[in-house]
Formats: C-alpha cells, structure tokens, sequence
C-alpha cells in the first residue's frame, strides 16, 4: 500500500514567527466539523489555521495582538484554507462579524463567489445558511445563528462605518497602505476577541505595501503577539527547478497543476515570476540608514561647554508626541554635540509648555528650527508672539541637515549623550532614508510605522540651525560710547 506524503508548515515555512503562550486551538473543533461536511485541509494548511486560531492561558486568540500575516505565491491556496475556516466559524460561533475585504472588487467578488457556493453544493452546510445577499455592496452571507460573513472591495470604501467586528480578512495585503489599515482595524476595538488576517503575495514595484512590509519587518524583528508565516523558495532559487516550486508552494503539484505554473513562467518576466510563483520577496537594502558602529562610538558621556546652543522642533505625524532636540556647536573645532532635550506625550502633556520652555531659553540660543511640513508649526505664532524668531525650513534644508550629519558623524564631530536618550536611540535605529527631489539628496525616514523618528528629526535641524545661524548670542559685543 502506498502513502502520500504531506508536508507540515514547519517543514516547508521559509518564515514562521509563533505567538508565545499558546495552549490550545479552536482549530481542533473546526477540523472535525470540516470533515463530517467534506472539506479537507492539507497538512500545511492545518499549520496555519491551528496557529490563526490558536489560544492563550487567558483565553484569547494568542496573535489576536499582532495578528496573523501570510506571505506566500499565487496559486496556493490561501483563500481556500482560511475562507473555509471562517466559513465554518461563523456556523459554529453564534453572532460572529466576519469581514473579508480585497484590494480590488474583482477579487472580493471572486471570494465571495467561491463561499457563497459552499452551501449551493453542500445540503450540509445550506441548513445553517439564512440568505445570500448578492447585491454589489452588499455582498453577504448571513447564517441562521446570527452570524454575517459580508465582502468588499477596499477601492469603493468598503469596511468603514461598521463597528464591532469580530474577524477582519485583509486580502491582496500587498495593496495596503497604513492609512487605510488604522481606518479597517478601528472597526473590531468594539470586538471582545478581535482576529485580524493579512494575506498577500511579495509586493511588486510600485505597490502601496506600507503596511504589508511593515507586518513582515515587525515580525522578523521578534515582535510578540503576532503570527507571520513567509512560504517561499530559497533566495537565488533556479527559475525552472521543479524542486524550487515544490518548495515555494506545498499544494504543488497535488492542487496546483505544473501546467498553471508553467503558464505564470512563460508569460511573466523573471522578477515578476519570482515573486507570484515563487513567493520570493524582492531584496530590500535593510542597512541603517545611520551606522550602528559609528552612533555607538560617537557617544560620550557628558558634554562640553563652550558652544552656542540651537534648538529644533518636530513631531510625528499622528502628533503623539514633541520632541525639542538641542545641539551645541563649536565653532572653533567645527564639531558639535547633539541630544534630546525635551520628549514629551502630547496627549497627555498636550503642546503649549513647549512655547514656554524655549521662550525662556530665547535670549541664549542662536537659533530655533522647525521644518515646514512638520505639524510642529503649531506652535510657531505662539512662539512669534513671545518674541522668539523661529527658522522654518523646506525640503533643501532637510537634505543638507541630514548630509551634514551624516558627515560629522562619519568624520567624528559629532558626538551624543550615551545614557537618558532612548527614544533618541530607537530613532537611529528604526530610521532609513528616504530621497529628496531628483538631485540625489536624501532624508530620514521611519522603518516602520510603530517607530516615532522626530527626536532624530529634532536633533537633525538643531544641528543645521546651529551650524547655519548668524546670530550668536554668546558673542562679546562692542559698546561704543558716544562723546
């Protein structure tokens, strides 16, 4: 007699990052309803779906924090493992909110389409459907126990204005800005038991895969509360290896046929091919935008006197939080010392002691600088009404801040406090680089979107107002006394 032979996740993931604590899985009852109902789920799919549903001590889904992200090629099976799973998690779970959301409607309707049809063709399952709403919009399964399975489209809006959901299923992930993600996942803080899925293949040039590649970066840095799943062939993977695509995709070539993969390979260039067929992602230069070795090495533990003093301003996007970065520049060395003055939470401190806290030190400083962009020109007409000048700067600045610094770090004239500075600290080591106009200039930029850049930010332009200011409010001025 002979087997077959399936793989597990774990023998074929080339990425799996597990939620601690885990022990148990609704998984194990689900499995068994799927089978009295015909549906069967690979060994590989299991994996996943034991994870997704995986429980802690407490009771709550164990990557309810962080989510569950699957990155995979095309043609695997995705849909079909996790669809059928809420499918038959809204069967069994009275009242249960399910949204499956898709980038495109053609492929939230395709989704829809597939489910909608489990019940069609399967007298079991139908006993537990109520109706099937089929109006664009409005897509809906809706079970006799109160649970609602509802599709859409991202594109059209879909998903904003509905409250208390209990299962969020991002589909096409790898189109997926930040944005839209903050205004999808506000819709299950109502949820006792949130779950949220992402799927998505590797993103291809030119997709908003924000929040996609942010998902993945945070996982692989060892961030808890989450799942991340990568299934992929091995980087430098020969294109037309049959072993290659086994690997990349479990369901080859058992649900997957060679002939859907070899049409991908004669029609799709290699890099696309790399990405939909072997879930390879494209390589991204994960250097520090601010060398780790030189940061470390420039960090003293007190300053030197002796320098005119600069500050700058700047906070985040989301205007959490201020930061006042200070610099002190010595102009006879050419060298400065750089440090967070001031890190405040803005929520809880709100904005206006900022006003004070420069407005004292004015009269000794020789420059005050916010870029103006940042959403810390609020404070500016408060400022001018105290007298105090303030820089404002524009995208040319920013660029020649951030080549500045770069510069003196690099040349050992700069230097930073060792101790009391973390979230200076995180802000060089979460930033990257981004460009600046088309003359090669480039600025800081933030590696992912649960990292606050502004005390870098701040210290940056401190540095920049204190290396370009005129004024010097520590120079001896000449009295001239008329006869």
């Amino acid at each position: 007699m002979t087997s077959t032979w399936e793989p597990r996740l774990s023998e074929v993931a080339k990425q799996l990052v597990q939620p601690d604590g885990i022990v148990g899985s609704d998984f194990t009852k689900i499995n068994k309803v799927a089978r009295k109902v015909g549906i069967r789920f690979d060994k590989w799919q299991q994996g996943v779906l034991y994870l997704l549903l995986a429980k802690n001590s407490g009771g709550k889904y164990a990557c309810g924090e962080g989510g569950l992200t699957l990155s995979s090629c095309r043609q695997i099976g995705k849909t079909y493992s996790i669809g059928n799973a809420v499918y038959l998690l809204c069967m069994m779970k009275p009242g249960l909110k399910v949204v499956w959301t898709a980038h495109h409607s053609r492929t939230s309707d395709e989704t829809f389409t597939d489910l909608s049809s489990l019940s069609e063709h399967n007298p079991l399952l139908e006993a537990y459907v109520d109706r099937i709403r089929r109006a664009n919009g409005q897509q809906e399964i809706r079970f006799k126990n109160g649970s609602r399975l509802m599709f859409g489209a991202r594109e059209r809006g879909f998903g904003r204005g509905l409250h208390s959901v209990d299962v969020e299923v991002f589909d096409e992930a790898q189109i997926l800005t930040q944005s839209a993600l903050d205004n999808m996942v506000a819709i299950t803080n109502a949820a006792p038991d949130p779950l949220i899925v992402f799927l998505g293949n590797p993103p291809k040039p030119g997709d908003q895969s924000e929040a996609f590649a942010d998902k993945r970066a945070t996982a692989l840095a060892g961030t808890e509360g989450m799942c991340y799943i990568e299934l992929a062939a091995p980087d430098g993977s020969d294109l037309d290896d049959r072993e290659a695509w086994k690997i990349a995709n479990p369901s080859y070539p058992k649900r997957t046929s060679e002939a859907a993969i070899l049409r991908m390979r004669n029609l799709l260039s290699d890099d696309s091919f790399r990405r939909e067929a072997l879930g390879i992602w494209d390589k991204v230069d994960t250097a520090h935008a601010i060398d780790p070795t030189r940061w470390k090495e420039a960090a003293v533990d007190e300053r030197a006197d002796g320098g005119r003093i600069s500050f700058a301003v700047d906070m985040p996007p989301d205007r959490s939080s201020l930061a006042i970065g200070a610099c002190m520049w010595y102009p006879d060395t050419k060298s400065a010392h750089i440090e967070l003055a001031k890190f405040e939470d803005t929520n809880a401190n709100g904005v206006a002691w900022a006003v004070d806290w420069l407005a004292e030190r004015w009269p000794r400083t020789c420059s005050i600088v916010i870029d103006a962009q940042s959403p810390a020109t609020v404070i500016v007409p408060d400022l001018k009404k105290r007298g105090v000048r303030v820089t404002l700067t524009g995208a040319t600045d920013m660029g020649q801040a951030c080549g500045r610094f770069t510069d003196m770090l690099r040349d050992h004239k700069l230097t930073h406090l060792s101790d009391g500075q973390e979230p200076l600290d995180l802000a060089v080591h979460g930033a990257i680089t981004r460009p600046i106009g088309q003359s090669g200039a480039l600025a800081w930029n933030k590696r992912g979107s649960d990292i606050d850049i502004s005390p870098l930010v701040a210290v940056t332009l401190a540095l920049h107002g204190a290396a370009t200011t005129l004024r010097d409010p520590t120079a001896k001025r000449r009295i001239i006394r008329l006869p």
